[in-house]
C-alpha cells in the first residue's frame, strides 16, 4: 500500500508539472505571434539643434593692409678704398667693424714719405719757372731800350744822309760823303732790326716761362692731389662694415678698405605681386605714398619701425614677376642694413566692408546666416580681401545679420540652430575675474576638460583660453553655463 500510495503521489506531481510547462509555451508562443502580428512602426526622431557661433556684420570703413616680406639696405653707402699704394702709417680708433664715425672724421693714413717728395720737387720747378719769367721780362725790357736806341740813332743817320744830299744838290758836297751817309743810315736800321728780333726771342722766353709756370702749378696740383689721397676721411657721418686692414698693412691702389654706411638713411626694398600693386596705385597710376611697418622677429622683443613707400624699381627683372617697392624709413632704431623683415602695407580704405572670420566663407562665395526660426539661410558676398584668418566682405542684405563664423560639413541651409555670439565666448574667456567664481569637483572640472579638448570645431586660440580658465582652482560660473549649454545642444 505504501507503495501504492507513493508511486501515485509521483505521476500527480509529473502531471502538474508538465501542465505547467505546456501553459509556459502557450504563454511563450502567443507573446511571439502577437509581436510579429503588429505593423512595423518608424521610431518618433527628433529634430538637432547644432550650436554654432556667430558674429554680426556691421559695415565700416575699414583699411585693409598687406603682408609682404623685404630687405632693409641703406640708401647711401660709400666703399672706402685706398686711391694710392703705400704702407698704412695710422689708423683712427673708430676704424674698426661697426666704429661709428662723424662727416670730415680721419680714417686712415697711407705712407705720404714718396708723394711728400714728388711735391717738394714740383714746388722747386714752379719756382724755377717763375725766375725764368722774371729774366725774360727783364730781358724783354731792355731789347725794348735798346730798340729804342737804335731807332734814334737810325733817324740821327737819315737826318744826316738829307744834309749831305742838300749838299750835294748846291754843289757844295760830294758824292762820297753822300754814300757815306747811307752806309751809315743802312747800318742803323739793320740795328733796328736786330733789336726787334731781340725783343720778339724775349717775348718768346716769356711765353715759355709761362707756359712752364702753367705746367708746374699743374703739376703742383695734382701732387698735392697725391698727398692728400694718402688720408682717407669719412664723406658722412654713418657706421663702418667690411673692414680688412691693419696700421702697418701694405695696400695697393684702389684697395677697398671698407664701406662706409649711413645708418639713418634706411630703407626696405620688397616685392608684391601684380595684383597686389594695382591695389597701390592711384587713379593716375602713380605709386601712393601709402604708410608702411616694418618688423624684425628677434624671439619676442621685436623691432619696429614705420615708413613710407618712396618709389618703385624701374624694371621687373630677369625671371622676376610683380614689383619691387621701397619704402624710407622714418627711425630705422635697431635695424641694419642686411635685415629680412616683415612688411605691413596699408592700402586705400573700404567703405561698408564687413570683416568676418576666413572660416565663415565657402566655397562657392557664400556666407550661412542666422533667419527666421534660427535657421540657416546662404547669402552670396563678395569678398574683397584676405587678411590673414579675417577677411573684408560685402553683400547686399548682409548689414546687421548674424554670420556663422565656422563652416563645418553639418552646416546647411536650413538648418535649425542656436546662436552663440563668438564676442561674447572671447571675453568671457579672455576676461573670467570679472564674473562670478565658483568651485568645481574633480568630477565635473575633467568633464568640461574632456568637452573642451575633444570639441574639434572650438577656435585653438579660444580652446587654450578655455583650458586656461579650467586649470584654475575658481572657475568663472558664466563659463561654466556656457560650457554646459555647448554640451547639451
Amino acid at each position: 500500500m505504501r507503495f501504492l500510495r507513493q508511486s501515485l503521489t509521483g505521476v500527480f506531481l509529473a502531471a502538474v508539472i508538465a501542465g505547467v510547462l505546456i501553459f509556459a509555451v502557450q504563454i511563450l508562443v502567443g507573446a511571439i505571434s502577437e509581436s510579429m502580428a503588429k505593423d512595423s512602426r518608424a521610431p518618433q526622431g527628433r529634430e538637432r539643434i547644432l550650436t554654432v557661433q556667430v558674429q554680426e556684420a556691421v559695415p565700416r570703413q575699414i583699411t585693409p593692409h598687406l603682408i609682404a616680406f623685404g630687405e632693409v639696405q641703406s640708401r647711401r653707402s660709400l666703399e672706402l678704398r685706398a686711391r694710392t699704394g703705400g704702407i698704412i702709417v695710422d689708423l683712427s680708433e673708430s676704424f674698426v667693424e661697426g666704429g661709428a664715425v662723424e662727416e670730415g672724421e680721419f680714417l686712415v693714413q697711407v705712407d705720404p714719405t714718396r708723394p711728400q717728395y714728388a711735391l717738394d720737387r714740383v714746388r722747386n720747378d714752379l719756382l724755377d719757372a717763375e725766375a725764368e719769367q722774371r729774366d725774360a721780362e727783364r730781358a724783354l725790357a731792355l731789347a725794348r731800350d735798346e730798340l729804342a736806341a737804335a731807332e734814334d740813332q737810325a733817324a740821327l743817320r737819315q737826318k744826316a744822309l738829307a744834309r749831305q744830299t742838300d749838299l750835294q744838290d748846291r754843289d757844295v758836297g760830294t758824292a762820297a760823303a753822300v754814300e757815306t751817309a747811307e752806309l751809315a743810315l743802312s747800318s742803323a736800321r739793320q740795328a733796328v732790326v736786330t733789336r726787334r728780333q731781340a725783343i720778339a726771342s724775349a717775348e718768346a722766353r716769356i711765353d715759355q716761362a709761362t707756359t712752364q709756370i702753367e705746367r708746374a702749378r699743374i703739376a703742383l696740383a695734382e701732387a698735392e692731389r697725391t698727398l692728400a689721397d694718402t688720408e682717407i676721411r669719412a664723406d658722412f657721418a654713418g657706421m663702418l662694415a667690411d673692414v680688412n686692414v691693419v696700421e702697418g698693412g701694405l695696400v695697393s691702389a684702389n684697395e677697398m678698405l671698407a664701406t662706409l654706411i649711413d645708418a639713418d638713411a634706411l630703407e626696405v626694398a620688397f616685392r608684391v605681386s601684380t595684383p597686389q600693386y594695382a591695389r597701390l596705385i592711384d587713379d593716375a597710376g602713380v605709386l601712393r605714398p601709402a604708410e608702411v611697418s616694418v618688423r624684425l622677429d628677434v624671439m619676442g622683443g621685436d623691432l619696429v619701425a614705420d615708413g613710407v613707400i618712396s618709389r618703385e624699381g624701374a624694371v621687373v627683372g630677369d625671371g622676376q614677376t610683380g614689383r619691387q617697392i621701397f619704402a624710407r624709413l622714418n627711425a630705422p632704431g635697431g635695424l641694419r642694413p642686411g635685415d629680412f623683415v616683415t612688411v605691413r602695407v596699408e592700402e586705400a580704405p573700404l567703405e561698408g566692408a564687413v570683416e568676418l572670420s576666413a572660416s565663415a566663407l565657402d566655397a562657392t562665395g557664400r556666407v550661412l546666416v542666422v533667419g527666421e526660426g534660427e535657421r540657416l539661410e546662404a547669402l552670396p558676398v563678395t569678398l574683397l580681401r584676405r587678411q590673414g584668418d579675417r577677411i573684408l566682405v560685402t553683400g547686399e542684405g548682409l548689414a546687421g545679420r548674424q554670420v556663422v563664423a565656422r563652416l563645418t560639413p553639418l552646416l546647411g541651409p536650413g538648418i535649425r540652430v542656436k546662436p552663440l555670439s563668438l564676442d561674447a565666448v572671447q571675453t568671457e574667456a579672455a576676461a573670467p575675474e570679472t564674473q562670478e567664481l565658483i568651485d568645481l569637483s574633480d568630477a565635473d572640472r575633467a568633464r568640461l576638460v574632456a568637452f573642451v579638448e575633444g570639441n574639434a570645431k572650438m577656435p585653438k586660440q579660444m580652446k587654450e583660453r578655455l583650458l586656461a580658465a579650467l586649470a584654475e582652482p575658481r572657475v568663472p560660473a558664466g563659463l561654466v553655463q556656457r560650457i554646459e549649454s555647448r554640451m547639451g545642444g
